[in-house]
Protein backbone atom coordinates (compact mmCIF):
# COMPACT_ATOMS: atom_id res chain seq x y z
CA UNK A 1 0.00 0.00 0.00
CA UNK A 2 1.32 3.61 -0.76
CA UNK A 3 1.01 5.90 2.38
CA UNK A 4 -1.14 9.58 1.39
CA UNK A 5 -2.71 12.39 3.45
CA UNK A 6 -5.81 13.43 3.30
CA UNK A 7 -7.74 16.56 4.99
CA UNK A 8 -10.98 16.22 6.02
CA UNK A 9 -13.47 18.61 7.65
CA UNK A 10 -13.61 18.28 11.32
CA UNK A 11 -16.99 16.68 11.60
CA UNK A 12 -15.86 13.95 8.87
CA UNK A 13 -12.89 12.81 10.93
CA UNK A 14 -15.15 12.62 14.14
CA UNK A 15 -17.89 11.03 11.92
CA UNK A 16 -15.15 8.50 10.73
CA UNK A 17 -13.81 7.64 14.53
CA UNK A 18 -17.29 7.08 15.64
CA UNK A 19 -17.91 4.53 12.72
CA UNK A 20 -14.41 3.38 13.23
CA UNK A 21 -15.01 2.38 16.47
CA UNK A 22 -18.78 0.86 16.23
CA UNK A 23 -17.31 -1.39 13.27
CA UNK A 24 -14.04 -2.36 14.91
CA UNK A 25 -12.32 -1.08 12.09
CA UNK A 26 -9.21 1.78 10.99
CA UNK A 27 -10.22 4.63 9.92
CA UNK A 28 -7.81 4.09 7.12
CA UNK A 29 -9.86 0.97 6.16
CA UNK A 30 -13.37 2.84 6.12
CA UNK A 31 -11.09 5.48 3.92
CA UNK A 32 -10.33 2.56 1.41
CA UNK A 33 -13.67 0.69 1.30
CA UNK A 34 -14.83 4.15 0.53
CA UNK A 35 -12.74 5.17 -2.60
CA UNK A 36 -12.94 1.61 -3.93
CA UNK A 37 -16.76 1.71 -3.96
CA UNK A 38 -16.78 5.28 -5.35
CA UNK A 39 -13.94 4.42 -7.72
CA UNK A 40 -16.87 1.35 -8.64
CA UNK A 41 -19.93 3.30 -9.21
CA UNK A 42 -18.02 6.20 -11.30
CA UNK A 43 -18.93 5.90 -14.87
CA UNK A 44 -15.82 5.68 -16.99
CA UNK A 45 -15.16 6.51 -21.11
CA UNK A 46 -12.07 4.59 -22.50
CA UNK A 47 -10.31 7.41 -25.09
CA UNK A 48 -11.57 4.82 -28.01
CA UNK A 49 -15.45 5.92 -27.15
CA UNK A 50 -14.29 9.61 -26.36
CA UNK A 51 -12.83 9.81 -30.34
CA UNK A 52 -15.77 8.25 -31.58
CA UNK A 53 -18.07 10.85 -29.64
CA UNK A 54 -16.07 13.57 -30.86
CA UNK A 55 -16.01 12.20 -34.50
CA UNK A 56 -19.79 12.46 -34.13
CA UNK A 57 -19.76 16.08 -33.43
CA UNK A 58 -18.09 16.98 -36.80
CA UNK A 59 -20.45 18.74 -39.13
CA UNK A 60 -23.49 18.67 -36.74
CA UNK A 61 -23.81 22.71 -35.91
CA UNK A 62 -23.12 25.45 -38.63
CA UNK A 63 -22.45 29.11 -37.47
CA UNK A 64 -23.64 30.55 -40.64
CA UNK A 65 -20.49 31.83 -41.01
CA UNK A 66 -18.41 30.51 -44.12
CA UNK A 67 -14.91 31.59 -43.04
CA UNK A 68 -15.42 31.38 -39.27
CA UNK A 69 -12.36 28.43 -39.41
CA UNK A 70 -10.32 30.53 -41.56
CA UNK A 71 -10.82 33.97 -39.70
CA UNK A 72 -11.98 32.57 -35.95
CA UNK A 73 -9.52 34.81 -34.54
CA UNK A 74 -10.65 37.92 -35.70
CA UNK A 75 -14.28 36.73 -34.89
CA UNK A 76 -13.00 35.81 -31.20
CA UNK A 77 -11.61 39.46 -31.34
CA UNK A 78 -14.94 40.67 -31.90
CA UNK A 79 -16.47 38.84 -29.96
CA UNK A 80 -14.82 40.30 -27.08
CA UNK A 81 -14.76 43.71 -27.65
CA UNK A 82 -18.36 44.39 -27.42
Amino acid sequence: MIRTQIQLTEEQLRSLKALAREEERSVADLVRQSVAEYLVRRPTVDRAELVRRARGMIGRYRSGTPDLALDHDRYLDDAFDT
